[in-house]
């Protein structure tokens, strides 16, 4: 132990780190605790200490920010204040942290440091100066009497019925005249750069010199506040409370006296209560939030229903009931705006500006629910936080991708404990208005557990007819949530469940086709990859001959992710021989000795003719030579079909349209058919119905089997495979390319290398309609595919598709198989001519 006079603290004492706050010996101060290392030190020494000595612990200022607490220590102050934790607090809501009511004992300074994590630990000296000097004589006598008197005129100038001013005189009489400027800075309004200016005077004389004109300052400012304000004893004494009240006098005054905590809990409820008058609340969530705080007032503040009343009062009064933005119903600029900012996407556009022209001529109109529906890459994210700038709104997003637990949603009771709102709640009071744009992302990604259904919480808020009363569990009263507008977003919409999809309005966001993404590489992608790269254009140029290759060759997707990485990718190996200088100026020309400091060749085209129109540094421009040398090989090339026995379909998939190869060979066997390639249901009742359909038809078409009989199975086994088997295939699409599959493997001739095709068959050969048509008509021309066989009743479909995709495929609608045969082959197929005789069959379905 240190012995400091009549206070001995520990010789090791931990320390408690603050940012905001000075502790004096003699003063009580509340600090709040949330960094890692004073979060470590009240569990392992305050929580589980037993006796007095645990609660002694060191405060020591810190310059730094709690919250950023890192590995490496701050340089701590040279003096400290050792203290001894009298109260301690903790809640879990809206994060975890401790609240320490903290009694100063005396001064040390830090001889060495023991520990640095988890906490601080350091050898201390005390540094209690007791100046053995007589009160009466010399000038530190002179100074503490001088002293009390100034503090004796400052309580003069105050009514005295006022409770914290009677506590004053009584303190100020009955303490020790060596603890007076400690104590009296601690009170009265003072920044703390002045308190540390107290806290470092180690000389008793020092302590006088520095506190007495801080004093002064406060009698000062009161005459000058006396002399504007009324005479009526009634004003005076309101005036004399409001000042104290607000911290004129004795700013963040702490006692360590119960009564005093009870006068600071009431001037904190007054406030609170003020706030909840002033919130604009509707009728029924104010009278719950004055029975609350009604409750609040006779609770003290160690019970800890305390912080969850206190913490329930802050959310309400801080939620925009009323609060909202002026919605931007420019309709031209908002068309601007959308344009720039995302290119094709016509169908949402529409959809947004109709939204707005509705909400110019009707200013009441409910928030829609949006559903944007398309593979991954294509903008569905971007394109809501677009529509808020458009609106002028706020924008807050919501990633649903994993959540399983309806609480997420609805928000957990009261009664249980670390309870909280749930999301749709805090993105509102994290935006401060009641209208903004929500985006609930992955909508379709909703799980399912013990702890309840989230997209069964998600009917109440998506419903235009039942949100305008969304109750939060938390809240326990209605929220009007029908000024929000509700962008969700979603890969497919097979995993959402029916009665939520019924609630929004789903809009297809298809993939883009090649021209398309030519001109969003130009416009959006090339230019923010050079300026991640820290790239100009007079550095590097890709032209547009350039773009087309990197689509069709590197990337073959619906969205623009991947060709946004590789165009990254260039930029990276451009910035490398930047950095490294070498670059062609223009008076230099391409020659084998500069050339070499390029590992891959410069195209001739950076090479500009003139000396008026060559920039200082030529580009380095990307032609095929340089992306081959970047990228590799090319990673997609078009197959083309050189035997007997393949077909090409087209499949949609949650991520887009894709071309799908289907494969079948034959031996000699017993007519047995083999299926491989992790096929559902669906896709094994296509391949048998495709198998009986054409040997109910092998005389018709000449299809014959290895030893020359009628039926096509006759000896022989069928394997039908479909490659990628790892991925998982189903659907009703694929009858027709396995009817053409076989076709080709029982006549023995190819199937065209340039056509694709999609449709479901009957036993009577009849071609039904599919989904998903746009998504795999753009596969289709994104593979190179030059026609395609779609079902006859999805002829309507096509409408969507952009001109240039129309202008550049050849559409077969067909009705029937021998449609589809005849334009499978080159040349048509054997034995369709003569069908054609006969009367067709009109479906019925």
């Amino acid at each position: 132990m240190v012995s400091g006079g009549a206070i001995q603290i520990p010789s090791r004492l931990p320390l408690l780190l603050t940012h905001e706050g000075v502790l004096l010996p003699g003063s009580t101060v509340r600090f709040s605790v949330d960094s890692p290392r004073n979060m470590h030190l009240v569990r392992e020494r305050l929580l589980k200490g037993t006796s007095l000595k645990s609660t002694i612990i060191g405060v020591i200022p810190n310059t730094r920010d709690p919250e950023h607490d890192t590995d490496d220590l701050p340089t701590l102050h040279k003096i400290g204040t050792a203290g001894i934790a009298v109260q301690v607090v903790g809640s879990n809501w809206p994060k975890p942290h401790y609240t320490l009511l903290i009694t100063g004992l005396c001064r040390f300074s830090v001889s060495s440091l023991l520990k640095e994590r988890p906490f601080v630990l350091a050898e201390v000296s005390c540094r209690f100066d007791l100046m053995l000097k007589y009160w009466n004589d010399g000038e530190l006598g002179e100074l503490s009497e001088k002293f009390y008197q100034a503090a004796v005129q400052l309580l003069g100038m105050l009514d005295m019925s006022v409770p914290v001013v009677a506590k004053f005189r009584r303190l100020l009489d009955s303490l020790p005249r060596e603890t007076l400027p400690d104590v009296v800075a601690s009170m009265i309004r003072t920044s703390n750069k002045e308190k540390l200016q107290v806290l470092d005077a180690l000389s008793l004389e020092e302590r006088f010199k520095k506190a007495l004109p801080m004093l002064t300052r406060q009698i000062e400012g009161l005459k000058l506040l006396q002399k504007t304000r009324k005479t009526s004893p009634d004003n005076e004494k309101r005036v004399t409370d409001v000042l104290v009240r607000k911290g004129t006098v004795f700013p963040g005054r702490q006692f360590n006296l119960d009564e005093e905590d009870e006068d600071d809990d009431g001037d904190d409820t007054a406030a609170l209560e003020r706030k909840v008058h002033g919130a604009n609340m509707p009728e029924a969530a104010l009278k719950i939030c004055l029975k609350e705080l009604k409750r609040l007032k006779k609770m003290p503040q160690s019970m800890p229903e305390y912080a969850l009343t206190r913490n329930y009062l802050d959310l309400m009064v801080e939620l925009p009931w009323s609060k909202s933005t002026k919605d931007c119903l420019d309709i031209r600029a908002a068309r601007t705006l959308l344009d720039n900012d995302h290119y094709a996407m016509n169908k949402l556009k529409r959809r947004v500006l109709e939204y707005l022209a509705v909400r110019q001529l009707k200013t009441s109109l409910k928030g829609p629910i949006l559903c944007f529906v398309g593979p991954p890459g294509v903008g569905k994210t971007s394109v809501g936080r677009s529509i808020a700038r458009t609106l002028g709104r706020e924008f807050h997003r919501i990633a649903l991708g994993g959540v399983c637990d309806q609480s997420d949603i609805r928000g957990h009771r009261r009664t249980y404990v670390g309870s909280m709102p749930g999301r749709i709640i805090n993105g509102l009071k994290t935006v401060g208005v009641n209208n903004p744009v929500f985006l609930l992302d992955e909508v379709d990604k909703l799980g399912k557990s013990l702890q309840g259904d989230p997209a069964a919480a998600l009917l109440e808020v998506l419903d235009p007819e039942q949100n305008h009363g969304f109750t939060d569990h938390y809240l326990n009263v209605a929220f009007d949530l029908s000024q929000v507008l509700f962008i969700a977003t979603a890969n497919t919409t097979a995993t959402i469940p029916p009665a939520l999809l019924d609630r929004m309005e789903v809009l297809e966001v298809p993939g883009y086709t090649q021209e398309e993404k030519v001109e969003i590489a130009h416009r959006h992608l090339i230019p923010n990859q050079l300026e991640q790269h820290g790239l100009t254009p007079q550095q590097l140029h890709i032209p547009q001959s350039t773009t087309p290759d990197i689509i069709s060759r590197y990337t073959r997707e619906a969205g623009v992710r991947s060709l946004e990485r590789k165009i990254g990718a260039i930029c990276r190996a451009v910035a490398v021989k930047v950095a490294e200088g070498h670059t062609l100026t223009k008076t230099e020309t391409l020659t084998p000795e500069n050339s070499k400091h390029f590992s891959f060749p410069l195209s001739p085209k950076c090479l500009l003719i003139g000396d008026k129109a060559a920039p200082p540094e030529l580009p380095i421009v990307i032609d095929h030579i340089a992306l081959k040398d970047i990228l590799g090989p090319p990673v997609f090339e078009m197959e083309r079909l050189t035997l007997p026995g393949v077909a090409l379909g087209l499949a949609w998939t949650p991520l887009g349209g894709e071309i799908m190869f289907v494969e079948a060979s034959r031996m000699e066997g017993e007519g047995q058919l083999t299926l491989t390639g992790q096929l559902g249901d669906v896709m094994k009742e296509s391949a048998h119905l495709a198998i009986s359909w054409l040997r109910a038809n092998a005389k018709t078409y000449q299809l014959t089997n290895m030893v020359g009989g009628s039926d096509p199975l006759e000896g022989t086994d069928i394997h039908l495979h479909f490659p990628a088997g790892a991925v998982t295939k189903d659907g009703p699409s694929a009858g027709v390319t396995i009817v053409t599959c076989l076709a080709s493997l029982f006549s023995g001739r190819l199937v065209r290398s340039d056509v694709a095709m999609t449709g479901e068959i009957t036993l009577r050969g009849l071609v039904l309609p599919v989904g998903g048509i746009k998504d795999k008509v753009l596969a289709a021309h994104r593979a190179g595919v030059k026609r395609v066989i779609l079902p006859k009743r999805n002829e309507k479909d096509l409408e969507e598709l952009p001109a240039n995709v129309r202008a550049n495929l050849d559409f077969i609608t067909a009705t029937n198989l021998d449609e589809v045969l005849n334009a499978s082959f080159d040349g048509g197929f054997p034995g369709v001519s003569s069908t054609r005789a006969h009367p067709q069959l009109t479906s019925k379905l």
